[in-house]
């Protein structure tokens, strides 16, 4: 919503321009929801190196019905042309998303497109959830799929996104990325950090070995070698 309050508003991408003159080292952009991210925007993420190829974009379902019935601005045809344009413009563009199973109108059919739907876009992130109705929102008056089912339904979902966060675990093993150390931890005897690819406090971590100190808050490159708990593990190679 940066600069719509004005006469003439300035865009995200002229304001991500003008920080990227900045001495700052990552920018990283949360929550847009897939109308905000123009092709101005996936113009400047892909050309500033300074913004980190990471993208929070919730749709929270993809079936068009239950869109058009929760509001949402953007079809699936739109959502999936939005996801072949970032990976076009970035090619190792981690994408997170929030979804939402039980939401009123989803049927078995509906589910299954969603299903679908994750099986194909492999999104990297996802947060899951069922759906919550809310006192006073037109949601909460609508039929809606039973609590115990619309748990069951997250679970089938969380089972799928856990497989594609494997797929990409994997494809991770031998690359070297850049890591901000956040410290040493104490339980794996290992520095821990987050790549481009790991928000702050939604997603995992990278944990990795080296073999002089390394500093909190400084930036090092770490062979990525293994896996922990979903998390990937790596070497230090020199830091940055």
């Amino acid at each position: 919503r940066y600069g719509q309050d004005l006469e003439q508003p300035p865009t995200l991408a002229a304001l991500l321009r003008e920080l990227c003159k900045l001495p700052f080292h990552w920018i990283r952009l949360h929550y847009l929801y897939p109308e905000a991210v123009t092709d101005e925007l996936i113009e400047v993420m892909a050309k500033e190196r300074k913004i980190v190829k990471y993208l929070d974009i919730p749709i929270q379902h993809a079936n068009d019905g239950i869109l058009k019935a929760m509001r949402r601005r953007s079809t699936k045809a739109e959502i999936e042309t939005l996801f072949a344009k970032l990976r076009a413009a970035m090619p190792k563009v981690v994408i997170r998303t929030s979804l939402i199973c039980g939401l009123p109108g989803e049927g078995e059919e509906e589910f299954e497109e969603l299903c679908e739907f994750l099986k194909e876009q492999k999104i990297q992130r996802a947060g899951v959830f069922q759906f919550s109705p809310e006192e006073g929102t037109p949601a909460a008056k609508m039929e809606r799929v039973d609590t115990e089912e619309a748990i069951r339904r997250a679970e089938l979902v969380v089972d799928i996104q856990s497989r594609i966060m494997d797929e990409w675990n994997e494809e991770m093993q031998g690359e070297v990325l850049e890591v901000l150390c956040e410290g040493f931890d104490g339980q794996s005897m290992s520095y821990v950090g987050r790549s481009y690819a790991d928000s702050p406090e939604v997603d995992g971590h990278i944990y990795f070995t080296a073999e002089g100190p390394v500093e909190a808050g400084t930036f090092a490159r770490v062979r990525i070698t293994g896996t922990m708990d979903g998390d990937l593990t790596g070497e230090l190679v020199e830091e940055t």
